[in-house]
C-alpha cells in the first residue's frame, strides 16, 4: 500500500468536498485525485522507475501536487530547501543525480523543468508541465518502495539526505489514528513549509484519513490565527516557537473548534500551559518525540500524567529502551543512549555522514542519552553529539537548559562548552530574557543551584536579544556558538 492508495477512495466518497486549501485556492478531492493522476503519468512517463524527482520549490500547489504524483507513480521525491544557499543544493544534486529536477530557479543544470510561477493555481500545473490529460493507469508502488528523501543539518554542516519507503509512513498512519483518533471529519492546519517534515506529514497523513488539510506559504502567527477561526480548523501541528507566537497574536477570544494542538521539534515550556488551555479551551495537548530518522519515538498529552521533566511514553507501535553502546539494556533510572525499535524507521541515508547512528538487530538510536523511569516514561539527559567536558566530568547541556527554561524570565536558554586552559571547556549559558525583565548572573546561579550539582552550574551568563532559530523553528546552537566564540555576544549579566 502507498501513501496515497486512499485518495481515490475519498475521492469517490465525496467528490466534490475541498480536500486542500492553499491561501486563497482550494481544490475538491475529485480534482485532487485527477491532477494527481495526470502528473503521475507525466513523472513516470519522464523518469526511469525507482529514479528521483528533485523538488526545489516553496511551499506552493506545485510542491504538494507533485509530492503526491511523485509517490504515486512509484519514485522518489528529493524536497529540497529553496531558501537554502544556492551552492548546497547543487552539491546536493551532484552527489544525488536526480532523474529530474522541478525548481523555479533556471541556474541549475541537468534536467530541469522551470516553473517560472512557482505559486500556479491547483488547474494549472499539469497542464502548465504538460502531463497527459488521459495517463491511462498508473501501477501501484510496493510497500517498501523508497518515496522520499528529506534533509536535515549534519555535524559537518552538509546537509543528510534520509530516505523513506511507503510502508514507514502508511504504519505511521496506523498507528497515529491509536494516539489522536483523525478522521475524515477533522480540519487539518499545517502552516509550517513542506520542507519540514512535520509539515509535509501532516498533508500526507490529513489528506490519507480524508480530512481537510490547509497550507501557507509561510509561518505567520496572525495568519495562522485568523484561518483556526475562519476555516474552523479541529487539529493543528507545530513547533513550540510556532504556537507560543500564534497564542500571542490572537488575542483574548478563545477558538473551540480546535481538539489536538500536536506539538515536536522541542519540550514544550511548562508556563505556556496555561495559555494553551485558555486559547484552545477544548483541544487536547501532545507533543512527541523522535527524529527524521525514526519518526515517532514517544508522546507526552497533557491528560495522561507524563511527567514534567518528560518527553512521554513510547508512541503506539513503538519499543523504546535504553541500552549502552555495545547495545546492552540498562535497568530503570540509568542513563544510555535511547534506542527504538518500530515499523516507522527510514532506510538509509542518500547522502551525508551519520556519525551518532546506531543499530542493534532492528533497534536504533540516533545519539540521544536518556532514561526511563519506573513508570517507563522517557527522560532525555541529552545529545550525545553536544557532551561537554569541563574539568573532566561530562555535562549534557540539555539538562541545564531545560531548568533554565523553567524560570520565568527566561523564554529561550542555550548553554555552550567555551575553551578554557585550566578546565578543558568551561560552561557559558546565553539567555533571551522575555520583555520587560531583568536578571543578574547570581539569581540565574540560585535558580540552578537549587536542582543542579555545583559541576553543572554555568558561571557566565549573557542575553541575546535577537534568538536565533533554524528554519524548523529550533534554536540555533551552531549560530549562537559562533557568535560568542567570535565576540558578538555583548549582554553579559553581572
Amino acid at each position: 500500500m502507498s501513501i496515497t492508495a486512499s485518495l481515490s477512495y475519498h475521492a469517490g466518497r465525496t467528490p466534490n468536498c475541498h480536500a486542500l486549501v492553499f491561501e486563497e485556492q482550494r481544490i475538491s478531492w475529485r480534482d485532487l485525485d485527477r491532477e494527481i493522476n495526470r502528473l503521475a503519468g507525466f513523472i513516470a512517463g519522464a523518469t526511469p522507475r525507482g529514479g528521483g524527482v528533485a523538488l526545489h520549490l516553496p511551499t506552493s500547489p506545485a510542491l504538494a501536487l507533485l509530492f503526491l504524483a511523485i509517490a504515486r507513480a512509484g519514485r522518489e521525491a528529493l524536497v529540497l530547501d529553496p531558501d537554502s544557499p544556492a551552492a548546497t543544493s547543487r552539491a546536493i544534486l551532484a552527489q544525488l543525480s536526480p532523474a529530474l529536477i522541478v525548481s523555479f530557479d533556471a541556474r541549475f543544470a541537468g534536467e530541469t523543468i522551470v516553473l517560472a510561477d512557482p505559486l500556479l493555481p491547483f488547474a494549472q500545473v499539469a497542464s502548465v508541465l504538460g502531463a497527459p490529460t488521459d495517463p491511462g493507469l498508473v501501477c501501484e508502488p510496493d510497500a517498501l518502495t523508497p518515496f522520499y528523501v528529506g534533509f536535515t543539518s549534519g555535524s559537518t554542516g552538509f546537509p543528510k539526505g534520509y530516505r523513506r519507503h511507503h510502508r514507514s509512513w502508511t504504519e505511521s498512519f496506523r498507528h497515529d489514528a491509536i494516539e489522536f483518533g483523525i478522521t475524515a471529519d477533522d480540519v487539518i492546519l499545517a502552516p509550517g513549509t513542506l520542507t519540514h517534515s512535520l509539515f509535509l506529514y501532516a498533508l500526507v497523513h490529513g489528506l490519507n484519513v480524508g480530512a481537510r488539510v490547509i497550507l501557507c506559504r509561510r509561518f505567520r502567527p496572525d495568519a495562522t490565527a485568523r484561518l483556526i477561526e475562519s476555516e474552523q480548523a479541529t487539529v493543528l501541528y507545530g513547533v513550540p516557537t510556532q504556537l507560543q507566537t500564534t497564542i500571542k497574536a490572537a488575542g483574548v477570544v478563545p477558538l473551540a473548534s480546535m481538539r489536538w494542538i500536536l506539538s515536536s521539534g522541542a519540550k514544550w515550556p511548562v508556563g505556556e500551559r496555561e495559555a494553551l488551555r485558555c486559547l484552545f479551551p477544548n483541544a487536547r495537548f501532545a507533543e512527541f518525540y523522535g527524529a527524521s530518522e525514526t519518526s515517532f519515538m514517544t508522546v507526552a498529552k497533557a491528560d495522561e500524567g507524563s511527567p514534567v521533566t518528560s518527553v512521554g511514553r513510547a508512541f503506539s507501535g513503538a519499543v523504546v529502551t535504553i541500552r549502552d553502546r555495545a547495545g546492552r539494556c540498562l535497568p530503570a533510572e540509568k542513563a544510555g543512549y535511547v534506542f527504538v525499535e518500530s515499523p516507522f524507521l527510514f532506510m538509509n541515508y542518500a547522502c551525508g555522514e551519520a556519525s551518532d547512528l546506531l543499530r542493534h538487530g532492528d533497534a536504533m538510536s540516533v545519539g540521544d542519552i536518556g532514561f526511563l523511569d519506573s513508570q517507563d516514561f522517557l527522560h532525555l539527559v541529552g545529545r550525545a553529539s553536544r557532551k561537554i567536558v569541563t574539568s573532566g566530568k561530562n555535562v549534557y547541556p540539555e539538562e541545564i537548559e531545560r531548568v533554565l527554561e523553567r524560570h520565568p524570565g527566561i523564554a529561550f536558554a542555550a548553554v555552550l562548552g567555551a575553551p578554557d586552559s585550566s578546565r578543558g571547556e568551561r560552561l557559558v549559558a546565553l539567555v533571551h530574557l522575555r520583555a520587560d525583565v531583568s536578571l543578574a548572573a547570581s539569581q540565574l546561579i540560585s535558580h540552578l543551584r537549587d536542582v543542579l550539582p555545583l559541576y553543572k552550574v554555568p558561571r557566565v551568563y549573557a542575553n541575546v536579544p535577537d534568538w536565533p532559530l533554524t528554519r524548523s523553528g529550533k534554536t540555533d546552537f551552531n549560530g549562537l556558538h559562533q557568535a560568542w566564540m567570535a565576540g558578538a555576544i555583548t549582554q553579559r549579566l553581572l
